[in-house]
């Protein structure tokens, strides 16, 4: 009997789900939650009671735009295994809260668009996943439109990526020629009841060439689908779990989440291969889903989820031990014991009590202000958990009120806002109007609804004199100092009191490291 199948952890599955934008990657999230029993209809995630309905995407921003701008988790059950689905943005405006929920998974669905193959959005959250030797699962979604050849497809896949691939089911015909997908080891096509449908049975075979005229697939669709998949077979890998683990191999499953093709034999991947709970990197050592203390890390906060009671949730990941609900636990950051009454799972914005909760399951924690992200819980120990960064915003705006009375309600959502993860907020050393730093624009139309929608302050931007941040450090205080001296006007305090250079333009950047080699100027900081 391996550890795996004793660990009492061994039933979690906590995975992300990672793409481009419009590659369809919040429909698959809905199809899952369907394919689990977790949802009864598509588009719908259910909690409790046929009166409690909330959407994945459930924003308000989000719901006009279409798109996903946080993170959300939704936990459900399937054939005694406990899956948590931390459903990430698309857009590259919000890789920084996608690049936070990364750290707290253990493994990836890459969704990929049939048509398009691999796009920028996705490269770049691959070579996340890469970075962290998180193991990935390839969807490739739309089939029932017209796409790229499988062959062709996988072949850009993998050299894009520098990917080995294991194809696991095989699409017969794309486009409106799909008549259905094979699964290569069982040996069965899945196929729809009326063409254009959804998956509705499954037919085994023991030639490919028997579907001709046991599911009347015409040949002219079926004889290029049978030679793709031998051409694909001879040259592409073999399914090999351990490579797949290291992160060198993925599995990769065809199919429609929109028409609920494929999204099965998906889930069943995620099943048998995504590994449960791992170590966990911390500084000075790693901690192991076994170990009997509790132990857990703050990726997430979320404020005014449920704008009626201006709620703020902390989302940790739990990584070792048994949570039991009114545990005391060591705030490392703080230094001081915190007791957890009131702990919740999510389901989209709905939750349920935690009353215990396993290596792998995502937890909140309702507080006020006192849980940031980056934030390690512990039973005692002091360690902290890696790898939750800051990044150097490319945009800076000034913000500015019409209405100057409330500049304290604008000071603390400001506060709020950059404790999610939103943005940035810098306070410069000579001036009082704040600076927000963020990836991408659309960031910054979030923050101003979500000011307005939830806080009752109407905001705007003015443009900053600065194009960039950079946190600053040096081993030796009096450089700092004299670097003030000269610089004061352009430095700022981060939301933590670190000094942070704001530069005006790329050559005051080269100009201050040429000048100051003894100080450091980072893009990245390590939260917590």
């Amino acid at each position: 009997m391996t550890a795996e199948s004793v660990s009492p952890s061994a039933s979690r599955r906590t995975f992300a789900i990672i793409s481009h934008p419009d590659a369809g990657k919040t429909t698959l999230t809905e199809r899952l939650l369907l394919a689990g029993g977790a949802i009864r209809a598509a588009g719908d995630v259910k909690a409790r009671g046929e009166r409690r309905r909330a959407r994945s995407d459930w924003m308000d921003i989000e719901q006009k735009r279409g798109i996903s701008v946080t993170s959300s988790v939704m936990t459900f059950e399937r054939d005694g295994i406990t899956f948590n689905l931390l459903d990430t943005p698309g857009h590259s405006d919000f890789s920084e809260d996608t690049y936070r929920t990364l750290s707290a998974v253990d493994a990836a669905v890459m969704v990929i668009d049939a048509a398009k193959g691999i796009e920028s959005q996705t490269r770049k959250l691959f070579e996340v996943c890469r970075l962290r030797d998180i193991p990935i699962i390839t969807f490739i979604n739309k089939v029932d439109r017209e796409g790229v050849d499988p062959l062709t497809l996988l072949d850009d896949i993998a050299s894009g990526l520098a990917l080995d691939l294991a194809p696991m089911t095989w699409p017969i015909g794309l486009g409106t020629d799909f008549r259905g997908l094979i699964d290569i080891e069982q040996k069965v096509a899945l196929l729809p009841e009326v063409r254009g449908g959804t998956q509705s049975k499954e037919l085994t075979f023991s030639d490919p060439h028997e579907l001709e005229e046991k599911a009347h697939v015409e040949p002219h669709i079926l004889n290029p689908s049978i030679e793709g998949l031998e051409l694909a077979e001879g040259v592409l890998s073999r399914f090999d779990r351990e490579s797949f683990l290291e992160g060198h191999l993925s599995p990769v499953y065809f199919g429609s989440a929109l028409k609920e093709f494929g999204v099965d034999r998906l889930l069943d991947a995620l099943e048998k291969f995504a590994p449960p709970p791992t170590t966990r990197p911390a500084n000075g050592r790693k901690v192991s889903a076994s170990e009997a203390p509790v132990t857990g890390f703050v990726f997430k906060v979320q404020a005014n989820m449920d704008p009626n009671h201006r709620d703020r949730v902390a989302f940790v990941r739990l990584c070792s031990g048994k949570f039991k609900r009114g545990m005391k636990l060591f705030h490392v950051r703080e230094n001081r014991m915190v007791t957890i009454a009131a702990p919740i799972f999510f389901f989209a914005q709905e939750r349920e009590t935690a009353d215990e909760a396993l290596p792998g399951d995502i937890i909140g924690i309702p507080n006020h202000g006192m849980l940031r992200v980056g934030d390690t819980l512990t039973e005692g120990e002091t360690i902290r958990f890696e790898g939750i960064p800051n990044f150097a915003p490319e945009i800076l705006r000034r913000v500015s009120l019409d209405d100057p009375m409330k500049a304290k309600q604008l000071s603390r959502a400001l506060q709020d806002m950059a404790e999610e993860g939103v943005t940035q907020v810098f306070r410069p050393l000579i001036g009082a109007q704040a600076i927000v730093g963020v990836v991408g624009p659309l960031q910054l139309d979030v923050l101003a609804s979500r000011m307005d929608k939830e806080y009752g302050v109407p905001i705007r931007y003015d443009q900053a004199p600065f194009v960039t941040a950079r946190w600053i450090a040096s081993d030796d205080k009096t450089v700092i100092e004299k670097f003030l001296e000269v610089n004061r006007s352009s430095v700022a305090e981060d939301r933590d009191g670190a000094l942070v250079y704001l530069a005006r333009n790329a050559w005051a950047l080269d100009q201050a490291k040429q000048d100051w080699p003894a100080l450091r100027f980072a893009d990245v900081r390590e939260r917590g």
